[in-house]
C-alpha cells in the first residue's frame, strides 16, 4: 500500500513539474547573418510581433561579420542558454553542422530562416523561405535582360564567397544564361563579392565599371549589394549605361526608384519570414503542427502553408517587383 501511495505521489510530482515545464514560456533567437544589415531587422520585427501575440521570449543575436563560423560562438551561447528555438540565417552551407546537431541534440528546434544548408539539410528540422529559392535566380536574369533588351555584358555583385542562398541563385543565373536561347546574347563578364558589408560593395562595384567598360547590368542578389551598387550609379550619373537590379528593400530603394537610377528590382516579404518561422516553431513544439512534408497548417495574416518537399516552408509563391508604379506601397 505504501509503495503504492508512493508511486502515486512521484506520478502527481512530475505532472505537476510537467505543467510547470509547459506554461514557461519558449525562448526564441533568430541569428542573423550580421549587424549593420537592414534587412535582418524586418525578419527581426516579424519574429518580435509573433512572440508578442504567441507569448513567446525572443532575442536577436548576431556576429559582426559573415564569416562562415563566425556564427558558431552565437549558437553555443544560446544552447547554455537553454533556448527552445534556434532560427538562423547560416553564413555557410557546412561550417555550422556539428553546432546544429549539438543543439538538437538537447531538443532545440532548429530552422534556417532566408537562407538553408544547401546539401546539409539534415542538421535542421526545418528551413523558412521567402519563395522557392530554384526560381529566383532565373527570375533575376530575366529581370536584368528586360532592361538591358537582353543584350549585352552583365555581372553579379554578390554578399560572401560562402553565402549558401546567394550561391544557390548564382548557380541558378548560369544555367539559365547557359540553356534559354533568350538570353543567347547576353554574356555574364565576372562574379564579384562584396561581403554584404557597403563599403567593400561600393569597391567592387567600382571596379566592374573599371574593368568592364561595355558593362551593361549589374544584378546584385543581396540587399546591401544593390543599394551599394545603384549608389555608385547615381554618383557617376550612368543610369541610362547601366542597369542596376537584382534584391532589395524597398525602404532603401525608393529613392534610387523615384530619381531613375534603379528601374525595378525584386524581393519578398522578409517580415513574414520571421513571423512564420515563429508561429511554426510554436505549433512544432506544442503538437498542433506536425513537422511533416504534405502537411498544412494555419498562420494568421497568411492563411494555410504546406510543409514542402525537404521540409521547406515559403512565405510566398513569386518574387514581389517593386518600380514606380509601387514602391510607396511598401514600408519595409
Amino acid at each position: 500500500m505504501f509503495k503504492k501511495a508512493l508511486a502515486l505521489g512521484l506520478a502527481a510530482g512530475m505532472a505537476l513539474a510537467t505543467s510547470a515545464i509547459a506554461q514557461e514560456p519558449l525562448k526564441m533567437v533568430y541569428i542573423g547573418k550580421n549587424t549593420g544589415n537592414p534587412y535582418f531587422d524586418s525578419i527581426n520585427g516579424g519574429f518580435e510581433d509573433a512572440c508578442k501575440s504567441l507569448g513567446c521570449e525572443y532575442e536577436f543575436v548576431a556576429p559582426a561579420t559573415a564569416e562562415a563560423t563566425s556564427q558558431i560562438p552565437f549558437i553555443e551561447a544560446q544552447i547554455q542558454r537553454g533556448v527552445n528555438v534556434i532560427g538562423i540565417a547560416p553564413n555557410s552551407p557546412d561550417a555550422l553542422n556539428q553546432v546544429l546537431d549539438d543543439a538538437r541534440s538537447k531538443g532545440i528546434l532548429v530552422l534556417t530562416v532566408n537562407g538553408d544548408l544547401t546539401g546539409n539539410e539534415s542538421h535542421r528540422d526545418a528551413t523558412i523561405l521567402p519563395v522557392n529559392f530554384d526560381i529566383v535566380g532565373r527570375d533575376q536574369v530575366e529581370m536584368v535582360g528586360s532592361l538591358i533588351g537582353y543584350e549585352g555584358e552583365i555581372a553579379i555583385l554578390s554578399a560572401t564567397t560562402e553565402a549558401p542562398d546567394q550561391n544557390k541563385w548564382i548557380v541558378g543565373m548560369n544555367e539559365t544564361l547557359a540553356s534559354d536561347p533568350k538570353y543567347a546574347n547576353m554574356k555574364l563578364v565576372a562574379t564579384v563579392y562584396g561581403d554584404d558589408q557597403p563599403e567593400k560593395s561600393t569597391t567592387e562595384m567600382e571596379a566592374l565599371l573599371a574593368n568592364y567598360p561595355n558593362l551593361k547590368g549589374v544584378i546584385a542578389p543581396t540587399t546591401v549589394g544593390i543599394a551599394a551598387a545603384a549608389q555608385v550609379v547615381q554618383s557617376r550619373g550612368i543610369a541610362d549605361k547601366v542597369k542596376v537590379t537584382g534584391l532589395g528593400l524597398p525602404s532603401e530603394m525608393r529613392d534610387f526608384i523615384k530619381d531613375g537610377t534603379v528601374t525595378a528590382f525584386q524581393l519578398w516579404s522578409p517580415y513574414n519570414e520571421g513571423w512564420l518561422a515563429a508561429h511554426f516553431a510554436k505549433g512544432v513544439l506544442e503538437g498542433t503542427i506536425k513537422n511533416e512534408v504534405g502537411a498544412t497548417f494555419e498562420v494568421p495574416n497568411l492563411g494555410t502553408i504546406t510543409i514542402n518537399e525537404n521540409n521547406s516552408i515559403n512565405t510566398q509563391a513569386e518574387l514581389t517587383t517593386f518600380n514606380a508604379d509601387n514602391i510607396d506601397d511598401f514600408d519595409f
